[in-house]
């Protein structure tokens, strides 16, 4: 098991390096650059290779990559062109405020899709089933800025029950009820945002071991439907989408974009939309880069959880 885990963090490394090197490739063979965004067409061309010269600009590209790379791993993330702000320092304040919003609403979504997902694959073909594979997709179809624009209609503007943007109330940043209220909306538009594919999985998954072989020995003994469902079904269903938690890394810095920036949370989502807005290419670099890293991270849990949970992977390493 071990070499198995080590095979895989060693396969994760090279492709980690290679994300990097497509980041800053595509930002640097746009068409409009970091240089561009600083400078105006009054400027002599003295003085902008002197702002080539101060960030570095006007060092060969492999150079300036290895610089790049160099300040990304001791935590250097760089300053925002248009800010002049450390990268670092806005993602240590935005990044905790999109987990604060992600994070509940996945692990809402995910514990409602388990259990809708069982009982859709438990009851196939009856009106229970029905409903919830109904629901899902249409959960899937609907967009999730679409349906944060009708809460914000229906629960902010005509009922006035819940504020429409931001996290907290100007002067009540220290107010827990406050932040709840202004939380209420955004997380239930991720929920219904996360849930609806999770639940088609889980249901698929349920179908699937139904038609298992197991099954119908364990019904010719006697077995009850419920016996079989908690002691069989449940635990093999289970071994999959627990793998699919890895899958929930990057989510916790870009799976709020929209969401973030309908309802102005102050996250993630925003601070990328307006450095793409402002060409502001050190922060998209930063961001691109974060996502990707936590995607090849995700995948690398998944396969360790699966390698802890499955004895048949372990033989493997």
């Amino acid at each position: 098991m071990a070499r198995y885990i080590l095979k895989r963090i060693l396969t994760a490394i090279p492709m980690v390096l290679l994300i990097t090197v497509l980041c800053f490739a595509l930002m640097h063979f746009a068409p409009y650059d970091a240089i561009d965004a600083m400078t105006t067409p009054k400027m002599s061309q003295e003085t902008i290779n002197l702002i080539k010269a101060k960030y570095g600009y006007d060092q060969p590209v492999y150079i300036q990559y290895v610089r790049w790379l160099d300040g990304i791993m001791n935590g250097n993330f760089g300053y925002s062109i248009v800010t002049k702000q450390s990268i670092a320092a806005d993602l240590g304040v935005r990044l905790p405020n999109t987990i604060k919003l992600v994070l509940p609403a996945f692990i809402t979504a995910y514990i409602l899709a388990v259990v809708l997902g069982l009982i859709a694959g438990a009851n196939k073909n009856k009106k229970a089933d029905k409903i919830i594979d109904a629901v899902s997709s249409v959960g899937i179809a609907v967009p999730s800025f679409w349906f944060a624009m009708l809460l914000i209609f229906v629960l902010g503007y005509k009922l006035k029950l819940l504020p429409i943007v931001g996290m907290h109330a100007v002067g009540m940043e220290s107010s827990v009820v406050d932040f709840l209220k202004h939380f209420i909306m955004p997380f239930l538009t991720l929920t219904v945002s996360f849930m609806p594919a999770n639940i088609k999985f889980v249901r698929s998954s349920t179908l699937t071991q139904f038609s298992e072989d197991y099954v119908l020995v364990q019904r010719a003994f006697g077995a009850t439907k419920s016996e079989i469902m908690f002691k069989h079904v449940c635990k093999n269903v289970l071994l999959p989408v627990i793998t699919r938690l890895g899958m929930a890394l990057p989510l916790l810095v870009t799976g709020a974009i929209i969401t973030e920036t309908v309802f102005s949370w102050p996250g993630v989502g925003p601070y990328f939309i307006k450095a793409i807005q402002g060409m502001d290419y050190p922060i998209v670099m930063i961001i691109l880069v974060l996502s990707s890293t936590l995607v090849i991270l995700g995948n690398l849990l998944s396969d360790i959880l699966y390698c802890l949970i499955d004895p048949r992977i372990k033989e493997m390493g």
